[in-house]
Protein backbone atom coordinates (compact mmCIF):
# COMPACT_ATOMS: atom_id res chain seq x y z
CA UNK A 1 0.00 0.00 0.00
CA UNK A 2 1.20 3.51 -0.87
CA UNK A 3 1.47 5.96 2.04
CA UNK A 4 -0.06 9.43 2.32
CA UNK A 5 2.30 12.41 1.95
CA UNK A 6 1.69 13.38 5.62
CA UNK A 7 -0.42 12.63 8.69
CA UNK A 8 -2.49 15.68 7.76
CA UNK A 9 -4.34 16.24 4.52
CA UNK A 10 -7.37 17.96 3.02
CA UNK A 11 -10.20 16.87 0.74
CA UNK A 12 -9.50 19.23 -2.13
CA UNK A 13 -11.90 22.07 -2.91
CA UNK A 14 -11.55 25.71 -1.86
CA UNK A 15 -13.80 28.77 -1.96
CA UNK A 16 -13.59 30.33 -5.41
CA UNK A 17 -12.13 33.86 -5.50
CA UNK A 18 -14.48 36.62 -6.61
CA UNK A 19 -12.56 37.34 -9.82
CA UNK A 20 -12.94 33.70 -10.88
CA UNK A 21 -16.69 33.67 -10.18
CA UNK A 22 -17.06 36.87 -12.19
CA UNK A 23 -15.13 35.38 -15.10
CA UNK A 24 -17.36 32.29 -15.08
CA UNK A 25 -20.41 34.54 -15.28
CA UNK A 26 -18.84 36.44 -18.17
CA UNK A 27 -18.19 33.16 -19.98
CA UNK A 28 -21.82 32.08 -19.39
CA UNK A 29 -23.00 35.33 -20.96
CA UNK A 30 -20.69 34.83 -23.95
CA UNK A 31 -18.55 37.85 -23.07
CA UNK A 32 -15.29 35.92 -22.87
CA UNK A 33 -14.04 32.76 -24.61
CA UNK A 34 -13.29 29.41 -22.96
CA UNK A 35 -9.59 30.16 -23.53
CA UNK A 36 -9.88 33.47 -21.69
CA UNK A 37 -11.68 31.79 -18.80
CA UNK A 38 -8.94 29.17 -18.60
CA UNK A 39 -6.32 31.91 -18.19
CA UNK A 40 -8.31 33.34 -15.28
CA UNK A 41 -8.55 29.82 -13.80
CA UNK A 42 -4.78 29.43 -14.21
CA UNK A 43 -4.21 32.61 -12.20
CA UNK A 44 -6.60 31.48 -9.45
CA UNK A 45 -4.97 28.03 -9.30
CA UNK A 46 -1.46 29.52 -9.06
CA UNK A 47 -2.68 31.53 -6.05
CA UNK A 48 -4.43 28.61 -4.31
CA UNK A 49 -1.36 26.38 -4.79
CA UNK A 50 0.78 29.03 -3.07
CA UNK A 51 -1.84 29.32 -0.32
CA UNK A 52 -1.73 25.57 0.35
CA UNK A 53 2.06 25.46 0.39
CA UNK A 54 2.27 28.52 2.65
CA UNK A 55 -0.22 27.04 5.12
CA UNK A 56 1.94 23.90 5.35
CA UNK A 57 0.04 21.25 3.38
CA UNK A 58 2.00 18.48 1.66
CA UNK A 59 -0.68 17.37 -0.82
CA UNK A 60 -1.77 20.13 -3.18
CA UNK A 61 -4.91 20.37 -5.35
CA UNK A 62 -6.10 22.92 -7.89
CA UNK A 63 -8.97 23.75 -5.51
CA UNK A 64 -11.35 22.26 -8.11
CA UNK A 65 -11.33 25.77 -9.56
CA UNK A 66 -12.13 24.55 -13.08
CA UNK A 67 -15.31 22.79 -11.93
CA UNK A 68 -18.89 23.81 -11.25
CA UNK A 69 -19.78 20.55 -9.49
CA UNK A 70 -17.38 18.01 -8.01
CA UNK A 71 -18.84 15.12 -10.00
CA UNK A 72 -20.85 16.08 -13.08
CA UNK A 73 -18.06 18.02 -14.82
CA UNK A 74 -15.98 14.82 -14.90
CA UNK A 75 -18.70 12.23 -15.52
CA UNK A 76 -20.19 14.15 -18.45
CA UNK A 77 -16.90 13.67 -20.32
CA UNK A 78 -17.03 9.87 -20.17
CA UNK A 79 -18.32 8.25 -23.36
CA UNK A 80 -21.81 6.79 -23.07
CA UNK A 81 -22.81 9.06 -20.15
CA UNK A 82 -25.35 11.87 -20.20
CA UNK A 83 -25.66 14.21 -17.21
CA UNK A 84 -28.67 16.39 -16.54
CA UNK A 85 -28.41 19.92 -15.18
CA UNK A 86 -28.25 20.05 -11.36
CA UNK A 87 -30.79 22.36 -9.72
CA UNK A 88 -31.56 23.60 -6.23
CA UNK A 89 -34.74 23.19 -4.23
CA UNK A 90 -35.93 25.10 -1.16
CA UNK A 91 -36.30 23.12 2.05
CA UNK A 92 -39.25 23.89 4.37
CA UNK A 93 -36.88 25.71 6.74
CA UNK A 94 -35.80 28.06 3.95
CA UNK A 95 -32.37 26.53 3.32
CA UNK A 96 -31.41 25.30 -0.12
CA UNK A 97 -30.63 21.74 -1.12
CA UNK A 98 -28.89 20.59 -4.27
CA UNK A 99 -31.14 18.18 -6.16
CA UNK A 100 -28.91 15.42 -7.52
CA UNK A 101 -28.47 15.66 -11.29
CA UNK A 102 -29.85 12.75 -13.24
CA UNK A 103 -26.97 10.76 -14.69
CA UNK A 104 -27.84 8.30 -17.40
CA UNK A 105 -25.77 5.66 -19.14
CA UNK A 106 -27.14 5.78 -22.69
CA UNK A 107 -24.46 3.76 -24.49
CA UNK A 108 -21.42 1.62 -23.83
CA UNK A 109 -19.20 3.37 -21.29
CA UNK A 110 -15.75 4.20 -22.63
CA UNK A 111 -12.84 6.57 -22.12
CA UNK A 112 -12.99 8.91 -25.11
CA UNK A 113 -10.55 11.58 -23.92
CA UNK A 114 -8.03 12.31 -21.17
CA UNK A 115 -10.31 14.24 -18.82
CA UNK A 116 -7.96 15.53 -16.11
CA UNK A 117 -4.63 15.41 -17.94
CA UNK A 118 -4.27 19.07 -18.98
CA UNK A 119 -5.55 20.22 -15.58
CA UNK A 120 -3.04 17.99 -13.79
CA UNK A 121 -0.17 19.17 -16.00
CA UNK A 122 -0.88 22.78 -15.09
CA UNK A 123 -1.22 21.93 -11.39
CA UNK A 124 2.05 19.99 -11.44
CA UNK A 125 3.82 22.93 -13.10
CA UNK A 126 2.83 25.17 -10.16
CA UNK A 127 3.64 22.81 -7.28
CA UNK A 128 7.00 23.19 -5.54
CA UNK A 129 9.42 20.33 -4.86
CA UNK A 130 8.61 18.39 -1.71
CA UNK A 131 4.86 18.61 -2.31
CA UNK A 132 2.52 16.12 -4.01
CA UNK A 133 -0.08 17.28 -6.54
CA UNK A 134 -3.39 15.47 -5.92
CA UNK A 135 -6.18 14.91 -8.43
CA UNK A 136 -9.77 14.51 -7.22
CA UNK A 137 -12.35 12.66 -9.33
CA UNK A 138 -15.85 11.35 -8.60
CA UNK A 139 -16.23 7.69 -7.64
CA UNK A 140 -17.38 5.30 -10.39
CA UNK A 141 -20.32 4.27 -8.17
CA UNK A 142 -21.91 7.62 -9.09
CA UNK A 143 -22.85 6.07 -12.44
CA UNK A 144 -25.04 3.48 -10.74
CA UNK A 145 -26.40 4.62 -7.38
CA UNK A 146 -28.47 7.68 -8.30
CA UNK A 147 -30.47 6.02 -11.07
CA UNK A 148 -30.01 2.33 -10.32
CA UNK A 149 -30.88 -0.14 -13.06
CA UNK A 150 -33.36 2.35 -14.59
CA UNK A 151 -30.56 4.85 -15.24
CA UNK A 152 -28.52 2.42 -17.36
CA UNK A 153 -29.50 1.56 -20.93
CA UNK A 154 -30.80 -1.99 -21.24
CA UNK A 155 -29.87 -1.89 -24.90
CA UNK A 156 -26.22 -1.17 -24.09
CA UNK A 157 -26.24 -3.38 -20.98
CA UNK A 158 -28.90 -6.11 -20.86
CA UNK A 159 -27.03 -7.33 -17.76
CA UNK A 160 -24.95 -5.08 -15.51
CA UNK A 161 -22.62 -7.74 -14.20
CA UNK A 162 -19.96 -8.01 -15.40
CA UNK A 163 -19.99 -5.89 -18.59
CA UNK A 164 -21.16 -2.53 -17.20
CA UNK A 165 -18.83 -2.68 -14.20
CA UNK A 166 -15.93 -3.86 -16.38
CA UNK A 167 -16.46 -1.06 -18.93
CA UNK A 168 -16.62 1.66 -16.25
CA UNK A 169 -13.52 0.26 -14.55
CA UNK A 170 -11.67 0.20 -17.89
CA UNK A 171 -12.64 3.86 -18.53
CA UNK A 172 -11.35 4.81 -15.09
CA UNK A 173 -8.23 2.72 -15.61
CA UNK A 174 -7.51 4.55 -18.87
CA UNK A 175 -7.87 7.87 -17.04
CA UNK A 176 -5.56 6.79 -14.22
CA UNK A 177 -2.97 5.56 -16.73
CA UNK A 178 -3.01 8.89 -18.59
CA UNK A 179 -2.46 10.73 -15.31
CA UNK A 180 0.31 8.35 -14.17
CA UNK A 181 2.13 8.83 -17.48
CA UNK A 182 2.17 12.58 -16.72
CA UNK A 183 3.64 11.98 -13.26
CA UNK A 184 0.52 11.83 -11.09
CA UNK A 185 1.02 9.69 -7.97
CA UNK A 186 -2.07 10.62 -5.89
CA UNK A 187 -5.74 10.34 -6.89
CA UNK A 188 -8.74 10.70 -4.58
CA UNK A 189 -12.19 9.41 -5.57
CA UNK A 190 -15.11 11.30 -4.01
CA UNK A 191 -17.98 8.98 -3.13
CA UNK A 192 -21.32 10.03 -1.67
CA UNK A 193 -23.06 6.72 -2.21
CA UNK A 194 -21.47 4.55 0.48
CA UNK A 195 -22.08 7.32 3.02
CA UNK A 196 -25.67 7.65 1.78
CA UNK A 197 -26.14 3.91 2.41
CA UNK A 198 -25.64 4.67 6.13
CA UNK A 199 -28.80 6.79 6.09
CA UNK A 200 -32.20 5.16 6.75
CA UNK A 201 -34.05 7.29 4.17
CA UNK A 202 -31.38 6.77 1.51
CA UNK A 203 -31.41 3.02 2.14
CA UNK A 204 -35.16 2.97 1.59
CA UNK A 205 -34.78 5.00 -1.61
CA UNK A 206 -32.29 2.39 -2.86
CA UNK A 207 -34.86 -0.32 -2.12
CA UNK A 208 -37.44 1.60 -4.13
CA UNK A 209 -35.04 1.61 -7.08
CA UNK A 210 -34.78 -2.16 -6.84
CA UNK A 211 -31.46 -2.44 -4.99
CA UNK A 212 -30.73 -4.21 -1.72
CA UNK A 213 -28.97 -1.67 0.56
CA UNK A 214 -27.30 -4.51 2.49
CA UNK A 215 -25.87 -6.08 -0.67
CA UNK A 216 -24.96 -2.86 -2.46
CA UNK A 217 -21.86 -1.96 -0.37
CA UNK A 218 -20.33 -5.37 -1.16
CA UNK A 219 -21.17 -4.99 -4.85
CA UNK A 220 -19.58 -1.54 -4.82
CA UNK A 221 -16.49 -2.96 -3.12
CA UNK A 222 -16.09 -5.44 -5.99
CA UNK A 223 -16.74 -2.57 -8.45
CA UNK A 224 -14.08 -0.32 -6.87
CA UNK A 225 -11.64 -3.25 -6.84
CA UNK A 226 -12.02 -3.55 -10.62
CA UNK A 227 -10.70 0.03 -10.80
CA UNK A 228 -7.97 -0.62 -8.23
CA UNK A 229 -6.82 -3.62 -10.27
CA UNK A 230 -5.95 -1.19 -13.07
CA UNK A 231 -4.22 1.34 -10.83
CA UNK A 232 -0.73 2.17 -12.13
CA UNK A 233 2.15 1.09 -9.90
CA UNK A 234 3.23 3.70 -7.37
CA UNK A 235 -0.08 5.59 -7.40
CA UNK A 236 -1.91 6.28 -4.12
CA UNK A 237 -5.65 5.74 -4.56
CA UNK A 238 -7.89 7.12 -1.82
CA UNK A 239 -11.63 7.56 -1.33
CA UNK A 240 -13.48 10.38 0.39
CA UNK A 241 -16.89 9.50 1.81
CA UNK A 242 -19.14 12.54 1.57
CA UNK A 243 -22.56 13.01 3.16
CA UNK A 244 -23.38 16.08 1.10
CA UNK A 245 -21.65 19.47 1.23
CA UNK A 246 -23.80 21.99 -0.66
CA UNK A 247 -23.80 25.48 0.88
CA UNK A 248 -22.96 24.10 4.34
CA UNK A 249 -25.82 21.57 4.32
CA UNK A 250 -25.65 17.77 4.40
CA UNK A 251 -27.79 15.19 2.62
CA UNK A 252 -27.26 12.07 4.72
CA UNK A 253 -26.58 10.96 8.28
CA UNK A 254 -25.96 7.69 10.09
CA UNK A 255 -23.29 5.47 11.59
CA UNK A 256 -20.81 3.89 9.13
CA UNK A 257 -21.65 0.41 10.46
CA UNK A 258 -23.83 -0.71 7.47
CA UNK A 259 -20.95 -0.16 5.01
CA UNK A 260 -17.83 -0.45 7.19
CA UNK A 261 -16.84 -4.02 6.45
CA UNK A 262 -17.27 -3.66 2.67
CA UNK A 263 -15.55 -0.26 2.71
CA UNK A 264 -12.55 -0.89 4.92
CA UNK A 265 -11.98 -4.63 4.67
CA UNK A 266 -13.08 -5.53 1.14
CA UNK A 267 -11.97 -2.51 -0.91
CA UNK A 268 -8.31 -2.61 -1.91
CA UNK A 269 -7.78 1.13 -1.47
CA UNK A 270 -4.82 2.83 0.22
CA UNK A 271 -6.69 5.44 2.26
CA UNK A 272 -10.16 6.61 3.28
CA UNK A 273 -11.24 10.14 4.15
CA UNK A 274 -14.17 9.68 6.55
CA UNK A 275 -16.39 12.51 7.79
CA UNK A 276 -16.51 12.63 11.57
CA UNK A 277 -17.13 16.31 12.28
CA UNK A 278 -20.36 15.91 14.27
CA UNK A 279 -22.89 13.45 15.67
CA UNK A 280 -24.40 12.61 12.29
CA UNK A 281 -21.45 10.30 11.55
CA UNK A 282 -21.88 8.10 14.63
CA UNK A 283 -19.07 6.58 16.68
CA UNK A 284 -15.66 5.18 15.74
CA UNK A 285 -16.50 1.49 16.23
CA UNK A 286 -16.72 0.81 12.46
CA UNK A 287 -12.97 1.51 12.27
CA UNK A 288 -12.38 -1.93 13.81
CA UNK A 289 -12.62 -3.35 10.27
CA UNK A 290 -9.51 -1.44 9.11
CA UNK A 291 -6.82 -3.95 8.03
CA UNK A 292 -3.08 -3.39 8.27
CA UNK A 293 -1.52 -1.30 5.55
CA UNK A 294 -4.44 1.10 5.09
CA UNK A 295 -5.02 4.60 6.49
CA UNK A 296 -8.19 6.32 7.68
CA UNK A 297 -8.03 10.11 7.55
CA UNK A 298 -10.35 11.37 10.27
CA UNK A 299 -12.40 14.34 9.07
CA UNK A 300 -12.83 15.89 12.51
CA UNK A 301 -12.68 19.59 11.53
CA UNK A 302 -15.82 20.90 9.85
CA UNK A 303 -15.69 22.94 6.65
CA UNK A 304 -19.36 23.85 6.90
CA UNK A 305 -19.06 26.56 9.56
CA UNK A 306 -16.35 28.93 10.74
CA UNK A 307 -16.55 27.98 14.42
CA UNK A 308 -13.12 26.66 15.42
CA UNK A 309 -12.66 23.30 17.08
CA UNK A 310 -10.23 23.04 20.00
CA UNK A 311 -7.01 21.07 19.81
CA UNK A 312 -7.84 19.30 23.05
CA UNK A 313 -11.18 18.10 21.67
CA UNK A 314 -9.52 16.92 18.46
CA UNK A 315 -6.85 15.02 20.39
CA UNK A 316 -9.49 13.43 22.59
CA UNK A 317 -11.42 12.26 19.53
CA UNK A 318 -8.28 10.90 17.86
CA UNK A 319 -7.57 8.99 21.07
CA UNK A 320 -11.12 7.59 20.98
CA UNK A 321 -10.69 6.50 17.34
CA UNK A 322 -7.38 4.83 18.23
CA UNK A 323 -9.28 2.40 20.47
CA UNK A 324 -10.62 0.78 17.29
CA UNK A 325 -7.82 1.31 14.76
CA UNK A 326 -4.06 1.69 15.40
CA UNK A 327 -2.93 5.30 15.83
CA UNK A 328 -0.20 4.77 13.21
CA UNK A 329 -2.97 4.00 10.68
CA UNK A 330 -4.85 7.23 11.35
CA UNK A 331 -4.41 10.78 10.06
CA UNK A 332 -6.33 14.07 10.29
CA UNK A 333 -8.14 16.35 7.83
CA UNK A 334 -11.14 18.64 7.48
CA UNK A 335 -14.38 16.67 6.98
CA UNK A 336 -14.87 17.77 3.36
CA UNK A 337 -13.78 20.42 0.90
CA UNK A 338 -14.68 24.05 1.46
CA UNK A 339 -16.55 24.30 -1.84
CA UNK A 340 -17.75 21.00 -3.34
CA UNK A 341 -19.75 23.06 -5.82
CA UNK A 342 -18.95 26.48 -7.25
CA UNK A 343 -21.37 28.04 -4.72
CA UNK A 344 -19.12 27.39 -1.70
CA UNK A 345 -19.91 26.78 1.95
CA UNK A 346 -21.08 29.45 4.37
CA UNK A 347 -17.61 30.08 5.70
CA UNK A 348 -15.17 33.01 5.45
CA UNK A 349 -12.09 32.80 3.22
CA UNK A 350 -9.79 33.39 6.21
CA UNK A 351 -11.40 30.46 8.05
CA UNK A 352 -9.92 28.09 5.45
CA UNK A 353 -6.41 29.01 6.60
CA UNK A 354 -7.30 28.80 10.29
CA UNK A 355 -8.97 25.39 9.91
CA UNK A 356 -6.06 23.95 7.91
CA UNK A 357 -3.47 25.27 10.35
CA UNK A 358 -5.45 23.68 13.18
CA UNK A 359 -5.40 20.32 11.35
CA UNK A 360 -1.66 20.53 10.65
CA UNK A 361 -0.63 21.67 14.14
CA UNK A 362 -2.83 19.07 15.87
CA UNK A 363 -1.51 16.26 13.64
CA UNK A 364 2.09 17.31 14.28
CA UNK A 365 1.49 17.31 18.04
CA UNK A 366 -0.14 13.85 17.90
CA UNK A 367 2.13 12.08 15.40
CA UNK A 368 5.26 14.23 15.36
CA UNK A 369 6.49 16.21 12.36
CA UNK A 370 5.48 13.60 9.75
Amino acid sequence: MTQLPARYDHVGSFLRPKFLLEAREQKARGEITPEQLRKVEDKAITEIVKFQEDVGLKSITDGEFRRTYFHTDFLAQIGGVEVGIPFTVKRPDGTEELAPPVMKVVDKVRHVKDIQLADFQYLKSQVSAGHTPKVTIPSPTMLHFRGGRAGISREAYPELDPQFYDDVAKAYGDELRSLAAAGCTYVQMDDTNLAYLCDTKMREAARQRGDDPDELPHRYAAFINKVVAQKPEGMLLAMHLCRGNFKSTHAAAGNYEPVAEALLKEMNLDAYFMEYDDDRSGDFKPLRFLPKGKTVVLGLVTTKFGTMESKDDLKRRIEEAAKYAPLEQLALSPQCGFSSTVHGNDIAVEAQRAKLRLVIETAQEVWGSV
